[in-house]
């Protein structure tokens, strides 16, 4: 037999390299499903070495580029809480009654309502084209944010950005997940969100920069905020328009990308992974069956106790750093530090839960860590340690989303179900943005600690779920591994806790 060329990143035809068809239905068997370590070698057109600098160019291709979509929506999200201690309160009197609770609570109720549209539209318009035109949307609108006159005006633009959102977050997640294998998922989910995560901690100083330009060309500086970042914005959609990439079976007509017979290479190494690497036709049936399985809504409720804690401090941390005794210049620039905690604490549990297959002890160790954090902000007399518990709880609740991803995506199987997971568990957060937004209120000030306890209440919940959770896959194991159930469908496949 002839050895096959390897491909230089042309189209070339692969009838000469034993090729794979990718046609499977549900007795389909996963068996001897490979290790973090070995899985390289399991290939017989491409080398380790080779298979190793193909996943290696879809990580460069994919994250950086979905990092930065998320990291100007999660911009656009958050400024409000940096315009609003730069001038915009008062501006636009805010700080009357719940004003400021309601405009931040208005982008998550479009949010929520919209989220289930992400994945199906990501899917059947083009992750290129539908999320390119979904950033440049929110770009535009967030311009309009610096030219607003009234807390009404404020509030109704803040429900497009949510509309905008919902698709460009739940989009970027299930275009993540249909790329890589279960125990690729979170290293890569943490580069994604570490990236957005770090980035926006850094807009706090830039928020602060530009709220400097102060006067010119006539506008406050809370406005110029707002209109930088939307340019910022549109820029970045433009890059995605021409760099960003599609699905597995189609990436190779991507501008200067991976080959067919690379392509092809992808799509075996999903379906051995868990025999779903091609797109299943869609149909209203197919995506809402996966309702009736009731772990999707147990995944569902974690996500909506995380991001309860996540985004209350994402939108109020300068208010409660001011809280604590820093003023404005400093509450702005003190976001930094823990932001960059999280990102580099994130990935070494990515890390370790890729390479020892666990999921559910990171969610609950986070959680403690949370509450470590909340205890210090809630009970130390000092400053200094209260500032310090906020490293904790910012990453026991930020740092807690892309395990919960991961949790989730590891434990089920199918396209249409990955992308009806993928929207539940996101319009969960966005409920929980809801309910993140009315946590802490004026009247609680300077130490509010009714938000404090609420948070609490949440890490406690989601301790509940892990611990029942990890009891029921670890039995569900037991009876798969004995012959006596196939789960999710595939012979072979097992949770993972």
């Amino acid at each position: 037999m002839s050895t096959p060329e390897k491909p230089n990143g042309s189209s070339s035809s692969i009838s000469n390299r034993n090729p794979v068809s990718y046609e499977h239905n549900e007795a389909a068997s996963v068996k001897d499903i490979p290790s973090v370590r070995d899985d390289v070698g399991f290939d017989e057109v491409y080398s380790p070495k080779e298979q190793r600098r193909i996943i290696r160019r879809v990580d460069l291709r994919l994250i950086p580029l979905l990092g930065c979509l998320y990291f100007v929506s999660m911009l656009d999200r958050l400024n409000i809480s940096s315009a609003s201690i730069a001038g915009l309160s008062e501006d636009l009197d805010l700080q009357v009654g719940t004003r400021y609770s309601v405009v931040v609570l208005t982008f998550f109720v479009t949010y929520t309502i919209c989220q289930p549209l992400g994945p199906v539209l990501t899917k059947k318009i083009g992750p290129r084209w539908f999320l390119g035109s979904i950033t440049l949307f929110l770009g535009t609108v967030m311009i309009a944010l610096g030219f607003v006159k009234s807390w009404e005006s404020l509030a109704g633009l803040r429900a497009l950005i949510g509309i905008f959102e919902a698709g460009c977050f739940s989009g970027v997640v299930y275009l993540l997940s249909v790329w890589y294998t279960r125990f690729d998922m979170q290293k890569r989910y943490v580069g994604m969100y570490g990236i957005a995560s770090v980035g926006g901690a850094f807009g706090g100083i830039l928020a602060y920069g530009l709220s400097q330009m102060e006067g010119v060309a006539g506008l406050r500086g809370w406005r110029w905020i707002f209109i930088i970042e939307g340019i910022l914005s549109c820029l970045i959609a433009l890059v995605s328009y021409f760099y960003l990439v599609g699905f597995p079976e189609e990436a190779y007509l991507s501008w200067k990308f991976l080959s067919k017979e690379e392509c092809d290479f992808v799509l075996r190494r999903l379906d051995r992974d868990r025999a779903d690497a091609i797109t299943e036709p869609f149909s209203l049936r197919a995506f809402f069956e996966p309702a009736k399985d009731w772990k999707i809504w147990v995944f569902a409720f974690i996500g909506f106790c995380i991001t309860t804690v996540s985004y209350a401090f994402h939108y109020f941390l300068p208010i409660l750093l001011i809280g604590m005794g820093f003023n404005v210049a400093q509450a702005q620039c003190l976001t930094v530090p823990p932001w960059i905690f999280t990102g580099i604490f994130m990935y070494v549990q990515a890390w370790l839960g890729d390479r020892y297959r666990f999921r559910g002890p990171i969610l609950a160790f986070n959680a403690v860590l949370s509450c470590i954090g909340l205890a210090l902000m809630m009970f130390h007399p000092t400053t200094g340690v209260r500032f310090f518990g906020v490293f904790f709880v910012l990453a026991g609740s930020s740092g807690n989303l892309p395990p919960v991803l991961t949790y989730q995506a590891n434990n089920i199987r199918g396209h249409w179900k990955r992308a009806f997971c993928t929207a539940t568990q996101i319009g969960a957060g966005g409920i929980g943005g809801i309910a993140g937004s009315l946590v802490f209120r004026s009247q609680d000030s300077p130490r509010y600690l009714p938000g404090i306890y609420a948070a609490f209440a949440c890490n406690a919940c989601i301790l509940i779920c892990i611990a029942g959770l990890s009891v029921w896959f670890a039995y569900a194991n037991r009876r798969a591994r004995r012959g006596q159930v196939i789960l999710e469908g595939l012979e072979g496949f097992t949770y993972t806790l």
